[in-house]
Parts: C-alpha cells; structure tokens; sequence
C-alpha cells in the first residue's frame, strides 16, 4: 500500500505558500518512451520539493541508468486539494520541464476524506454524486492549474486500488457508479483547453475486494492501464504472483486485448522481506513486457535505495538498473 497521505497534511499549509510563475503548455506529443531503450522508471521517493531533490541522489545511485519519472500524490482530505492547491506542484513541473524526455506521474483521489475509512453507505451515496456531474467543477480546476503550471501531459493515476478497502474511491460498493463517475472525471478534465493528460486505471494486483475488471470504465476513458504489485501476500512466491487469479499475467493479457500499454506505478518488497528472487522477478517482467513506466515505493519496508533493511535486494535492483541503462 502506499504510504499515508496524512503524513502529507500538515506540510501542506506551508507549501501552498509558495508561489511560481505561470508557464505555457508544453510543445510536442505525447510520445511514449523510445521503443529501443529500457522502460522509463523512476521511485516515489516523496511527494514534495524534498521528493524533487531526491530524485537527482537516486540518479546517482544507479550509475549509468536515468530515473526520468517522478510521482507524487495530491493529498484526498479535501476538496480545494484534489484541486492542485498545494504549492509542491511548482516544484515537479519544474523538475518535468527541466528535460524533454521525463514524465510526470500524479495520483489523483476521486473523493475527499480519501483515507477516513468511510462506511460503504457513504461511499456508494459519494460515488453517485459524482456520477450525476456534482464534483466535476474540482477536477476541471485540478485541469487547468496543470496546464497552466505548464505539464498538460501529466500521467494521472485516478483512483487508485479501487479494487482494495483501503481509501474511499473504493469501487466496490457500487460499480457502475463508480465507472460513470470515471467517464465525469476523464470527461470534465479532457473538456479543459491544451490538455493531452494520460488517464491511468491501476488496481492492485489480485482480485482483493472486487475483482477489478469489474471496475474498468471504458477503453474511451483510459491510456494506460497500470497495476501496484508489491511482495505479499506471506509466503507467496512470485511466480504465484504473476499467475494468479487477476495477477500480473492476467493485467498484462488485459492490456494487450484493450490495446493499453500497462505501467506499475507502486512495486517493492513486503511481506516476505529482502527477497532478492520478487526483485530479479519484477524487474526481469519489466524487461519482458516493457511498460511505460515503473517506480518503486523507495521507503521502508518496501525501497532498495532508502531503506536499509533490503541489502541482498538493493544489491539486484542496482546491478539490474544500472546494465540496463
């Protein structure tokens, strides 16, 4: 899982008072990664100006290879939030726009009180105001002020683990209006002039709640679909872990038949510890299926260059990244 978005709260007030200067959209497409060269990869290594300068230590790291992705998540507490009021933005725009080739991954809550452990009740009654177009003024602001911060090509991971139990965007208390109200977001942000965002549909891996193709709104409504896989459950293999039900073989098959490309947008150790073999086996899976990007949750328990308590499977993900780059 990822790590608590109410750590973020209380920076936020600070960092919304930093300022930065309006900038114009960006000029080109929006290119995938060049097909020759290893898949684009980065880590979430934190969500503010400090997760920025530490994208430049984690280049470093890995020698020859290039993180060129950098994640961050809005914090779900409240509205004016998902919106894009904190002032950390600023700082991964610049990062984004410092070189032509880096992609800017951002999670977006569907719901306010996103981590409030909200009751099934509340959540199916939320989904269905958004459905029927009540919070779509929020993501057309959260729209315009990427653009105007000059990243109209964000990566935007809607709703993530929607399958799961863990945060109120959860899909299944009422599926089908948590697909309409998908179609409002994609529908309310694409309306908003020099946009070219990729919307992202990423489940965790394994049926948990709901199977999650019980979610998918519509080939329409997505770019990418991704998948967060990290080594659990206890004992469990990764061989396991690519065939099971709704596992990374199955998301794979689903891209492939939606003609999506696939991403892993949060991946790293768990519940089986240091576990070099999961890390040979996801970076290996990597290589094979050539997403367009991955990043590792680069903190305790789950990172490889943060997290000291990983050393066997820190050593495999350097060696590994750094020949492929």
């Amino acid at each position: 899982m990822p790590q608590p978005l109410r750590s973020l709260l209380a920076a936020v007030a600070a960092l919304a008072l930093l300022s930065g200067a309006a900038c114009a959209p960006l000029e080109g497409d929006r290119r995938s990664p060049p097909s020759g060269g290893p898949p684009a990869f980065g880590a979430y290594v934190g969500y503010d100006s400090e997760g920025v300068r530490r994208i430049a230590g984690l280049d470093g790291w890995v020698g020859a290879a290039t993180p060129r992705v950098g994640r961050a998540y809005l914090p779900g507490d409240r509205w004016s939030n998902i919106e894009g009021a904190p002032g950390y933005l600023e700082h991964w725009a610049r990062w984004r726009k410092a070189r032509p080739d880096r992609m800017f991954v951002l999670n977006v809550p569907m719901l306010e009180r996103t981590e409030a452990r909200l009751d099934d009740a509340t959540v199916r009654a939320e989904l269905g105001r958004g459905a029927r177009g009540e919070y779509d003024a929020h993501f057309r602001a959260l729209a315009r002020r990427l653009v105007v911060l000059g990243v109209p090509d964000t990566v935007l991971v809607v709703g993530w683990e929607m399958n799961g139990i863990t945060y109120s965007h959860r899909c299944g208390p009422d599926p089908a209006a948590w697909k309409r109200y998908w179609t409002r977001i994609v529908t309310a942000m694409r309306s908003v002039p020099g946009q070219r965002f990729r919307f992202e549909f990423t489940p965790n891996r394994g049926r948990d709640a709901v199977p999650w193709t019980e979610c998918y709104p519509g080939d329409g409504y997505v770019d990418v679909i991704g998948m967060d896989a990290y080594d659990q459950p206890e004992g469990m293999p990764f061989e396991e872990q690519v065939a099971e039900p709704y596992g990374l073989a199955a998301h794979v098959r689903f891209a492939e038949e939606h003609g999506k490309p696939v991403s892993y947008p949060e991946w790293g150790l768990w519940h089986n510890g240091d576990n070099p073999a999961y890390m040979r086996g996801m970076l290996d899976w990597f290589t094979r299926h050539r997403p367009l990007y991955q990043t590792i949750s680069d903190y305790c328990p789950h990172g490889v260059w943060r997290c000291r308590a990983n050393p066997r499977s820190s050593k495999v993900y350097r060696e590994v990244t750094e020949e492929a780059g």
